[in-house]
Order: structure tokens, then C-alpha cells, then sequence
């Protein structure tokens, strides 16, 4: 079986909330494409509610394509500590992180229930396990502990 890098991240060492480049990938033509961890919360010592996490993928499906270029998607992690974020190009981890900490701030501030794309039962598979209000204290506090473009350092954006 192949090697899968974000397994063999030491989840002991990491300081989040950070953004880190897990790997950039060339195609037959050029093309690059970027895979981001967005790490919102430390690793085996806490994670984000389901109803919370699933509110936020949907508002960063659309915030981050509003604030980085050539956004493909923005999926969460299965141990509900962030998302990968996977991009056409290249961008810098502190390009990344002020992306996301500008989509957090509007999720803090800003967004209501009317802003929350895909909640219906027509436009996603889990539309009852949604949470506004999760969302926007996760997204609270996440902006209070500040967004590293650092992995194992604090160098808060």
C-alpha cells in the first residue's frame, strides 16, 4: 500500500490552528496542483462537533473560492481537527492562512443561516447535522488561539 504523508505527520508536534503545505504535484502537462492542511484544532486533544464541522465545509466551499484562486475543494479531515484544501497552482502557506482566517472571521461575524449554502434535503446528504451556531464559536475560537502559516512554531498571520 502506498505511503500517505498526512500519516506520517507526527500529530504530537504540530501547534494548531496552522496551515501547511502537505504537497504540490506536477501533471503530464504542467499543471500543479497543491494540498493544503488546514488544522484548526490540536490533534488528540480536541475536536470540532460534527454539526459545527459540516456547517463550516459548506461556508468554506464558497468563502475560500471568494479569497484564493483556483480553489478545487475543501473536505474535512475524518478526525474533525480541519480540511484539506486542495488547489490548482501554487500559494503561499500565508496567502492560505489569511484566506482561511478572513473566511473565519466572516463566519464569526457575518454569516446567517440564509448564508449556508446546501442545507436543504435536495442539496446535501446530510442536511439535518448542521450548526450555525457551532460553526461561528468554533470559528471564534480558532481566530482567538490565531492562525499559524507554521506547523510546528507558532508565526501567527
Amino acid at each position: 500500500m502506498a505511503k500517505v504523508e498526512s500519516f506520517t505527520l507526527d500529530h504530537t508536534k504540530v501547534k494548531a490552528p496552522y496551515v501547511r503545505l502537505i504537497t504540490q504535484e506536477k501533471g503530464t502537462r504542467g499543471d500543479v496542483i497543491s494540498n493544503y492542511d488546514l488544522r484548526l484544532v490540536q490533534p488528540n486533544e480536541n475536536a470540532i462537533p460534527t454539526a459545527g464541522l459540516h456547517t463550516i465545509e459548506h461556508l468554506l466551499a464558497g468563502l475560500l473560492r471568494d479569497r484564493l484562486d483556483g480553489v478545487i475543494d475543501c473536505s474535512p479531515f475524518g478526525c474533525r481537527t480541519g480540511f484539506h484544501l486542495i488547489t490548482w497552482g501554487e500559494h503561499s502557506t500565508t496567502e492560505v492562512a489569511v484566506a482561511l482566517k478572513g473566511a473565519l472571521e466572516e463566519i464569526a461575524e457575518q454569516i446567517e443561516w440564509k448564508d449556508v449554502q446546501g442545507t436543504d434535503i435536495y442539496s446535501c446528504g446530510n442536511y439535518r447535522d448542521h450548526s450555525l451556531f457551532s460553526a461561528k464559536e468554533w470559528s471564534k475560537k480558532i481566530l482567538d488561539e490565531g492562525i499559524s502559516d507554521e506547523p510546528f512554531e507558532r508565526n501567527v498571520i
